[in-house]
């Protein structure tokens, strides 16, 4: 497994004695038929800022069968095993892509439709997928989002219980106990 990068698009791994080597945050990416153009012009913005960009689909956006779930749960899942460090997600809404992301186990995504809620998510919920909607939102806006989302840190202290209550919830679930 990759080693966590905190907020920024850079991390430096020290392996020892004058062997140090700079790291770029790895970004998963997809989306449905409706946010193909959006993503690419994110996307572009993202690589500008120094972060790596995965793109996991879709890519055409005359293709209405591209919808939402396998593009979530590929982006849930390459976040679960480390393949990259968090993920952005975009639908119509948002919200189809992020529940279907939220399926992946261990994943918390985080749809948002302004700066302050993607903050707060990865602040207090320590998520690591923002999601939100291209007929929802503009490119100018989900710069922001983006900027707020990766320019914060999980807080913990008192956040970490909640995450931690949180996902226990989910392993409850997957014990057949709830």
């Amino acid at each position: 497994m990759r080693p966590a990068v905190k907020a920024g698009q850079k991390q430096y791994i020290n392996f020892g004695k004058d062997q140090i080597m700079e790291r770029k945050m790895k970004i998963g990416w997809g989306c449905d038929y409706t946010g193909v153009a959006m993503k690419g012009e994110l996307m572009a913005y993202m690589a500008e800022k120094g972060y790596e960009n995965v793109d996991f689909g879709g890519y055409d956006a005359s293709n209405r069968k591209d919808d939402y779930p396998g593009f979530g749960r590929r982006v849930g899942e390459a976040v679960a095993s480390g393949e990259v460090d968090q993920g952005v997600l975009i639908c119509g809404t948002g919200i189809g892509i992020s529940l279907t992301a939220n399926k992946v186990p261990g994943i918390r995504a985080a749809v948002c439709s302004e700066p302050y809620s993607a903050a707060m998510a990865k602040r207090h919920n320590n998520a690591q997928i923002i999601a939100f909607g291209a007929r929802v939102i503009g490119v100018e806006m989900a710069k922001m989002i983006l900027d707020s989302f990766f320019g914060s840190e999980f807080e913990g202290g008192r956040h970490a219980g909640r995450v931690e209550r949180m996902m226990q919830v989910e392993a409850d679930y997957g014990k057949g106990r709830a």
